[in-house]
């Protein structure tokens, strides 16, 4: 978790995993709006294909598995 703090006066404001974040400080009253710098990176997967998995050709896909 990351430590949100007010901009103008420093007052902690929370602790928080945020992707976008707006809070108003109830000591000064400033909004402070915050995002978080990236995201974590998808993971490198297989693609995905439409109909069979592991069929290549029309014929493939006719035949039975073994």
């Amino acid at each position: 978790m990351e430590i949100i703090r007010c901009g103008a006066c420093n007052r902690k404001l929370a602790e928080a995993e945020y992707i976008r974040l707006s809070i108003k400080c109830p000591r000064c009253g400033a909004i402070n709006q915050v995002k978080a710098a990236s995201r974590e990176p998808e993971r490198h997967g297989a693609s995905v294909r439409k109909g069979t998995l592991h069929a290549t050709s029309p014929e493939a896909a006719t035949q039975p598995a073994l």
